[in-house]
């Protein structure tokens, strides 16, 4: 007896050893952080341990599963977005304005621009008389999202129908994200030998001139999740909605009532993105969507890949685990006493499993490694 006992005591001692989840979630809870989390076999759908799993918490970014799902599945993987381009063309000469009706591309960055304007050029444009002009119609005249205003600025651009590299400039926000597209615009067609004259004078009748699609669907989800790209999402977010936020939000919580019965209490989002901290989460919610998500054979490859892969792959991710590596798949988020994490872990006899880890309170990465770690191993 006495042999087992010190045998135990031992065990307890040894340096790295894991605790499980209720005395982990019970030290953190001493320090005031609020905590939803668990691990799920990912066939059956089991609970293999968890505590307050349906706990709704401020998720962060881990949103952004939530919002790329729904819209991925609702509009499939090679949807593309457009632009349209309109002026009054005679021979190679645009008389009048050239007029660049957004429709909501996330990444229309300067390398698509260049694309977009030989595009123009090979079909015989080489000089506009007019000026460059924005059109912003397509959506309402929102441009912050709900709850934006208790979020860092430095996150939070404007959300325009036709923004040009992200709203910034060197990766700053500007103050008139306006005048960078149309700078912008006019600085690439230049290069690529259309001259914009500037003149302020009348066209006649204008036509559609191009339509210039967007990446596939697929690619801007991975690049949205991977990067963790606000703007990205809230952009598909605004398009999904007709224009609107509340729109868009509305069709994401439609689709998760329709498809997992998850009503707007589980689904608690005023925006895609998790910027506003009006957003309510559980971590059994997230663990339900990244389930049906590896399920779907429609759409299921394109959604998992574009979760972070620790180790292996260039984009930056805070936590690196060498012991880790290729065995975790997941989106982390972070706000101000916010950080949480989902995704799918396999484990060292090759069991696939889906977590999900949402801390509020004064918490920091490592509180949520320790515990993804122990799952892990």
């Amino acid at each position: 007896m006495l042999r087992t006992v010190c045998a135990l005591l031992l065990l307890a001692a040894l340096p790295g050893r894991a605790e499980d989840i209720q005395h982990w979630a019970q030290r953190l809870e001493a320090r005031s952080v609020r905590v939803s989390a668990g691990v799920w076999d990912l066939e059956t759908g089991k609970s293999i341990e968890d505590h307050q799993p349906e706990l709704q918490l401020v998720p962060a970014s881990t949103a952004k599963i939530v919002s790329t799902y729904a819209i991925l599945r609702s509009l499939k993987p090679d949807f593309q977005l457009t632009t349209e381009v309109w002026g009054d063309l005679h021979g190679g000469t645009v008389t009048g304005d050239l007029v660049f009706k957004g429709g909501g591309d996330p990444f229309l960055i300067s390398e698509r621009i260049w694309l977009l304007a030989h595009e123009l050029k090979d079909r015989g444009i080489l000089r506009v008389t007019g000026r460059i002009r924005l059109d912003q119609s397509a959506f309402d005249g929102q441009r912050f999202g709900n709850g934006w205003e208790r979020t860092s600025a430095n996150t939070t651009p404007p959300i325009l129908p036709l923004s040009v590299n992200f709203n910034k400039d060197n990766g700053r926000l500007v103050p008139d994200p306006e005048r960078l597209a149309v700078d912008t615009l006019q600085r690439i067609f230049q290069e690529a030998g259309i001259v914009i004259q500037g003149e302020a004078q009348p066209g006649g009748a204008p036509q559609k001139l191009l339509t210039f699609p967007s990446l596939p669907l697929r690619e801007l989800v991975e690049k949205a999740d991977k990067f963790s790209n606000n703007f990205m999402v809230e952009m598909l977010v605004k398009m999904f909605g007709g224009g609107t936020w509340p729109q868009g939000v509305a069709r994401i919580q439609s689709f998760y009532a329709g498809l997992l019965g998850l009503g707007a209490d589980k689904i608690a989002l005023t925006d895609g993105s998790g910027l506003s901290k009006d957003d309510h989460l559980s971590a059994r919610t997230l663990a339900i969507v990244l389930r049906a998500a590896w399920n779907d054979f429609e759409v299921g490859p394109e959604m998992v890949g574009s979760l972070k892969i620790i180790g292996g792959e260039p984009w930056k991710l805070r936590h690196k685990d060498p012991n880790l590596a290729r065995r975790v798949r997941c989106k982390t988020g972070h706000l101000n006493g916010v950080d949480s994490v989902c995704g799918y872990l396999q484990t060292p006899n090759g069991k696939v499993r889906v977590f999900a880890i949402i801390l509020n309170g004064p918490c920091d990465d490592e509180d949520i490694w320790e515990m993804v770690s122990r799952w892990a191993n």
